[in-house]
């Protein structure tokens, strides 16, 4: 009977195993079956007892409910009722006093689900309680009986295997509930480890890309280069020759020569993605880099009403890196932010900087965090996004991220795009010395 008792409570867990209760638990069964055991026991008539051990039944079947909607309070209810149905089911089944019942060992069910629900100390404090309940039945005893040697050890021992039965169970939860937040610790740890490794994985595979599709986009730069070269010198020598009176001609000789330079500017921006980065790093202030990125993006867009909300902590350290190369980032990503609050030229949101202090992979160095107030990127392209040549804008080339990303490789830092609740979330890392991988 104790052992059936004593796993009950220890299956609800409170707090141990962070599980799903099935409708029915099968300890639930065996909990029916014990107290239909009891009620086929003497005295089988006594209606109280039978209605006692049907409130233990009922008060049992809902008291994982019952934790589960009040944590704390509810273990006190729990062992108060049972330390209740307990002292006056003995009332009931003793032949003039309920210290000689027979069924003095459900004051362990009180007992145990104390040893579960609480320390060590409050264990030994609740099952003090539930001994003084069942003392307390000496008193009408002793009007009656003799309180002689033998009976004053029957009663010890019956006490002692109280705190017996509630010390025992206590130890092998609260060494339980250790176990199960060592297991939980090491299951997070080796979820950040496997984060971790996944993050690497992936920006080695984009570093990867990065560097063929530089080559390649190098040697087609150079190839597409030349010829736009002859093309622009004919168109212009072709509006030179062409007279006043081919105006048409003159006009298409002019889109031949404006196009060509539109084609060397993307080619122009190939380049700046193939061309080895050389850094030039030099002892800087994150936030002056950051201010003076935001100054220019914000020239270009003269009639955005962006609000801009600066969270920069006190006291960042200086940081190693190329100031050109570094203010090109956000620049870029800041520009970014301006477009995605849909405008253009008109956005409107509040964009969010954030600079502070930071620690990857136990290098130290300046997390920054640009947050717009955009349409966000969805799920589905999120491990894109830093891909060349992918871009979800119309005139876009899709080469900026992706220079960020590379311009940030030789420095040895990082971006990610993380979640946000109101739009697009950069962090970039900069470790304080670079660090090249």
């Amino acid at each position: 009977m104790d052992t059936k008792l004593e796993k009950r409570p220890a299956e609800r867990g409170w707090g141990i195993l962070d599980r799903k209760r099935s409708a029915v638990d099968w300890i639930d069964v065996v909990w029916v079956l014990f107290v239909l055991g009891l009620a086929f026991l003497p005295p089988i008539h006594e209606i109280h007892k039978q209605l006692i051990l049907l409130g233990f039944a009922i008060f049992q079947l809902f008291e994982g409910s019952l934790i589960s909607r009040y944590p704390r309070a509810g273990r006190y209810i729990a062992v108060l009722v049972k330390t209740a149905l307990a002292t006056i089911l003995l009332d009931h089944t003793g032949d003039i006093s309920g210290i000689n019942s027979a069924y003095w060992p459900i004051y362990f069910v009180p007992v145990v689900t104390t040893a579960i629900y609480f320390g060590p100390l409050a264990t030994l404090g609740w099952t003090a309680l539930a001994s003084v309940c069942y003392c307390s039945y000496l008193i009408p005893a002793l009007k009656i009986y003799e309180f002689t040697e033998d009976a004053e050890t029957t009663l010890a021992i019956r006490i002692l295997f109280f705190f017996l039965a509630a010390m025992l169970v206590n130890r092998f939860v609260v060494e339980n509930r250790k176990q199960v937040r060592r297991y939980q610790a090491l299951s997070e740890t080796l979820e950040d480890t496997n984060k971790q490794l996944r993050r690497v994985e992936a920006e080695a595979r984009r570093s990867e890309r990065l560097a063929a599709l530089g080559q390649m986009s190098a040697g087609l730069a150079h190839e597409i280069r030349n010829p736009l070269g002859v093309i622009k010198g004919s168109a212009e020598m072709l509006s030179q020759k062409l007279t006043g009176d081919k105006p048409l001609a003159a006009e298409l000789a002019g889109y031949i020569s404006s196009e060509v330079d539109r084609l060397n500017a993307l080619v122009a921006r190939f380049l700046d993605f193939a061309r080895p980065v050389h850094l030039e790093a030099r002892p800087h202030r994150m936030n002056e880099i950051v201010d003076r990125a935001l100054n220019s993006v914000q020239h270009q867009f003269p009639h955005a009403s962006v609000r801009v909300e600066r969270e920069y902590a006190a006291a960042l350290p200086e940081t190693m890196v190329d100031e050109q190369l570094c203010e090109r980032v956000f620049i870029n990503l800041i520009q970014n932010a301006f477009q995605a609050m849909d405008g253009n030229q008109a956005a409107s949101g509040t964009l969010k900087l954030g600079i502070s202090p930071d620690n990857a992979h136990a290098v130290k160095g300046v997390s920054v965090t640009v947050e717009d107030a955009g349409p966000g990127v969805p799920p589905e392209l999120r491990e894109q996004i830093f891909n060349p040549f992918f871009t979800s804008k119309k005139d876009g080339v899709g080469l900026g991220l992706a220079i960020v990303a590379k311009i940030l490789d030789e420095h040895g830092g990082s971006i990610r795009l993380e979640d946000s609740p109101h739009g697009t979330l950069f962090r970039v890392f900069f470790p304080c010395e670079p660090q090249r991988k």
